[in-house]
C-alpha cells in the first residue's frame, strides 16, 4: 500500500479505515444473500460474490483483480462478481450476512470471520517474494533522532501512527509483541494516536506528520522497489525517508476464506482455481503470476483454520498480558486457561504433523 495506488500494484496488507469517498459495494448497498446458494429472477443460480478490502480506490483495485476473476470464471465456470468493502470489519460482516460467499482476509479479520461468520479457511497466500510470512514493524522519519527507547517512554511527546482494529501487523502484533508486555496502553501513551492503513502511516511519518508509525515488511518492499522505477523517473522516493526501529516475529501470510454452507461442489472449483492458479511453467503460468504479483501474491497454498493458531495464540498473550497488567486475578485465571487451550491445540497439532506450526 502506497501512496498514489500506482499501477505497477499495491500492497494487500492496505486498507481504508472509513468508507468516505467509496463508491464501490457497500453492506448498506447489497441485498441479504445466502452463501452462494440464492437464485436470480431466471432461476439460475446467483453469482457468488467474492470480498476484498477496498485501499484507496476501488476503482483502481477493481482493475487489478478483474482479469484474475475472469481466470477464476474461466476456470470454475462459475459467475463469480467482486465484492468490495471499506475495511476488515465490512468483510466480516458481508460474509456473516451472506453478502459475500468467499474473500481474501487477514489473519486478525479472518479470524473474526470464522468464530462470528461462519467462516472456513480453505486456502492461504505466499508471498511472490518467496518469503513465507512477513513482519510487523514501527518506522520514524530517517533523519529524526527518535529511538524504540523514546517511543517506549510514554511521555506523550510523540504522534503516533497505528493500524486498523483488525489488521493483524498494523495493531495487533505491535501490541502483542512490544507494548503490552511492557504494561503500555497505546491511547495513553503518546500526544496523538491516527488510525490509517500503512501506505498513509508510511506517507506521515516520510513527511514528518508522524513522528513514529507501524507498518510491515511487505509495505516497506514494495514501495522500495516502487522507489527503484521513481528514482529512474526523476520522481521523489519515499522508503529512504524512514527507518524501521522495531521488527516483530515472522507472521503468517494471509487466509482465503469461505462460507461452511457453500455448495461443496462449488466448494470444490473454487479450491482447485486456487491451488493450481500460477503454478507450473509456461507462458500461462507466468502471466498469471504476473497478474498475482500486481497485488504482492505469489500464490495459493491448501490450508485450514489451523492456519489461524499463531494469531490466536497472540491473542491469548495479548489478554492474558492485559490481565496482568490490571492485576486482575479472575481475568488472569480466564486468560490463562484460553492460552493454555491454544498452546496445547499447537502442540497436538505439531505432534501430528511434525512440523512447527505456522509451516503448515
Amino acid at each position: 500500500m502506497t501512496p498514489g495506488f500506482k499501477t505497477q500494484g499495491f500492497n494487500r496488507r492496505h486498507l481504508l479505515l472509513t468508507a468516505g469517498g467509496f463508491s464501490a459495494l457497500t453492506l448498506a448497498g447489497c441485498a441479504k444473500g445466502d452463501g452462494g446458494k440464492a437464485k436470480a429472477p431466471d432461476g439460475k443460480s446467483a453469482p457468488l460474490r467474492f470480498s476484498i478490502v477496498a485501499p484507496e480506490s476501488a476503482s483502481s483495485l477493481e482493475s487489478f483483480w478483474r482479469p484474475i476473476i475472469a481466470d477464476m470464471e474461466k476456470q470454475t465456470g462459475l459467475k463469480i462478481t467482486p465484492f468490495f468493502g471499506a475495511n476488515y470489519t465490512a468483510l466480516v460482516e458481508a460474509l456473516r450476512f451472506g453478502q459475500s460467499d468467499f474473500g481474501w482476509f487477514t489473519n486478525f479479520s479472518g479470524l473474526e470471520a470464522v468464530r462470528r461468520a461462519n467462516g472456513e479457511v480453505f486456502a492461504r497466500t505466499f508471498d511472490p517474494s518467496g518469503d513465507d510470512g512477513y513482519t510487523s514493524v514501527i518506522i520514524v522519519p530517517a533523519k529524526s533522532k527518535t529511538t524504540l527507547d523514546d517511543l517506549l517512554k510514554c511521555d506523550k511527546s510523540l504522534n503516533f501512527g497505528i493500524g486498523d482494529a483488525k489488521s493483524t501487523s498494523g495493531t495487533l502484533a505491535p501490541k502483542t509483541y512490544l507494548f503490552s508486555p511492557k504494561g503500555i496502553d497505546v491511547q495513553k501513551c503518546f500526544k496523538t494516536v491516527k488510525s490509517a492503513n500503512h501506505g498513509a502511516n508510511l506517507m506521515g511519518v516520510a513527511s514528518g506528520v508522524l513522528d513514529a508509525a507501524t507498518g510491515n515488511s511487505t509495505s516497506l518492499r514494495l514501495q522500495r522497489e516502487r522507489d527503484t522505477q521513481n528514482a529512474a523517473e526523476g520522481k521523489p522516493t519515499i522508503v529512504d525517508k524512514v527507518r524501521v526501529i522495531w521488527t516483530s516475529p515472522r507472521l503468517p501470510e494471509d487466509p482465503i476464506i469461505w462460507r461452511k454452507d457453500l455448495d461443496p461442489a462449488i466448494k470444490e472449483k473454487i479450491r482447485q482455481f486456487f491451488l493450481t492458479y500460477a503454478q507450473g511453467d509456461g507462458p500461462e503460468a507466468e502471466r498469471q503470476r504476473a497478474l498475482l504479483a500486481k497485488i504482492s501474491i505469489g500464490g495459493f497454498k491448501a490450508a485450514d483454520n489451523n492456519h489461524l493458531l499463531p494469531v490466536r495464540e497472540m491473542e491469548a498473550t495479548d489478554l492474558l498480558q492485559e490481565a496482568k497488567n490490571a492485576k486482575d486475578s479472575a481475568k488472569i485465571a480466564e486468560a490463562q486457561k484460553a492460552y493454555d487451550a491454544v498452546k496445547a491445540e499447537e502442540a497436538a497439532l505439531q505432534a501430528k504433523t511434525g512440523q512447527p506450526v505456522g509451516a503448515q
